[in-house]
């Protein structure tokens, strides 16, 4: 019995060290095993790897591994991550929250995650908000999105869209108020969601030209 226990304090001793290996593939071995054979012991030491792993596929699998662990002992020690001054501590407890999917996490989702300074942060924010934001705050999460349409570049535009769209029928209003907004980026933004909305097989880049078109053609009436 106590050579067992040897054993197992040994194994887990391996996996937490394995985790900050120099080798990327050490440490996506070591998140496999931790992911494998879930125990306690090893949630610590995922949140705090998720924070510095500089490899996407080791962060995946480290998130993949959170995921088996049981959400009691994953959502507190993410939550917690939401306060770090580290961009990618905040993204990736975002991200794993969102694939945990526990509505326990959704007070935690502020406005200040959802508006972050950071594209990833924000993007992650979005993603993890409408997982896990309960059907009543829908409409106020949707009212705070709004603010960000016209943010960023394509990439960021269309997660904004999606994560828009995800929320149905409460964004209708806050688009069209959108499209009538004086700066074009946001406008464009608002008439290209609302076309992949409606037809979501006609593609972002589709839809940003026609809304492109359909915001100069107002501008010029407006001007005459």
């Amino acid at each position: 019995m106590e050579q067992d226990v040897q054993q197992y304090v040994q194994q887990d001793t391996a996996v937490a060290r394995a985790l900050g290996g120099g080798s990327s593939s050490v440490r996506l071995s070591a998140a496999l095993a931790a992911g494998s054979t879930p125990d306690s012991a090893y949630v610590h030491k995922l949140v705090e790897r998720c924070a510095i792993e500089p490899d996407f596929s080791v962060r995946e699998m480290l998130t993949w591994a959170l995921v088996r662990h049981p959400r009691e002992l994953t959502v507190p020690a993410l939550v917690g991550e939401l306060r770090s001054e580290g961009a990618q501590a905040r993204s990736q407890a975002l991200h794993t929250l969102s694939k945990i999917g526990d509505p326990a996490a959704w007070p935690a989702i502020t406005r200040d995650l959802l508006t972050d300074a950071d594209a990833e942060v924000a993007r992650s924010a979005w993603r993890a908000a409408v997982v896990l934001a309960p059907e009543p705050e829908r409409p106020g999460l949707a009212s705070v999105l709004g603010t960000q349409l016209g943010r960023g570049e394509r990439e960021m535009q269309l997660s904004l869209s999606r994560a828009l769209i995800a929320l149905g029928e409460v964004i209708v209003p806050i688009l069209e108020a959108a499209a009538k907004d004086a700066d074009e980026r946001v406008s464009r933004h608002a008439v290209a969601t609302e076309r992949l909305r409606q037809d979501p097989d006609a593609g972002f880049d589709f839809a940003i030209e026609e809304a492109k078109r359909i915001v100069a053609l107002g501008a010029s009436g407006r001007d005459g």
